[in-house]
């Protein structure tokens, strides 16, 4: 008898995502989740290098089925004012490139008024999402907001936050020098504090481009 091969599935959009080692505790992630995305491999180095890569890599082919068509942008608005907490921070990256030239920001969604913005000459858009929550939480913690909801439209850098660490890939250069002070510090702020803010998955597919968004999309 042959053996059967064995699996891992990432799960980039679910209840908790990350990589599972069998189905049953993939599809407790899946099941019933909105839009939810998710992907088999038959190694573990080539599930964690998709994971770390996020949906919108050209590796993603399988989506959950029962995925509803988009929403009118009338309709989007109007969910978003019903849905999304308006006293609530959001925040989100861009970068020219992957890698290239990286910037992230955040947002009050009461008022828009920017909050921070940083840049880097080299950076990922993973990472700078990873950095954008990280510096919020820090922001809110010294501003005594530290009850104020923080979205982001980034599972893995969701994901990235609560495990404490920024599991990129990028090539530690003379180049990147400086992007990975910045991780090193919000990875150790992170294992020095903890936070009361609640971490919340903006649902772009409902609620239109995160306001924090920088009007442009890289790869």
């Amino acid at each position: 008898m042959t053996k059967k091969k064995k699996k891992y599935y990432v799960v980039w959009r679910g209840i908790q995502p990350g990589i599972y080692e069998n189905w049953q505790d993939c599809q407790a992630q899946v099941k019933g989740y909105p839009h939810a995305s998710f992907k088999s491999f038959l190694s573990r180095e080539a599930a964690q290098k998709a994971f770390e890569a996020g949906e919108d890599s050209s590796q993603i082919t399988v989506k959950n089925k029962l995925e509803k068509p988009k929403i009118d942008p009338k309709e989007q608005s109007l969910l978003r004012e019903k849905e999304v907490l308006p006293n609530s921070w959001a925040v989100d990256a861009a970068c020219s490139g992957n890698p290239g030239p990286m910037e992230y920001r955040a947002v009050h969604l009461a008022d828009h008024t920017e909050l921070f913005h940083k840049e880097f000459p080299l950076g990922t858009n993973n990472i700078g999402e990873f950095l954008a929550i990280v510096h919020a939480l820090a922001l809110a913690q010294k501003t005594d907001n530290e009850h104020i909801p923080i979205y982001t439209d980034s599972a893995l850098a969701l994901n990235w936050v609560k495990k404490g660490r920024c599991k990129t890939t990028l090539a530690s250069t003379p180049e990147t020098e400086q992007v990975f002070k910045v991780i090193q510090r919000a990875e150790d702020w992170l294992s020095k504090n903890k936070w009361k803010n609640p971490l919340l998955k903006w649902d772009t597919s409902r609620w239109g481009e995160i306001p924090a968004d920088f009007g442009r999309k890289s790869k």
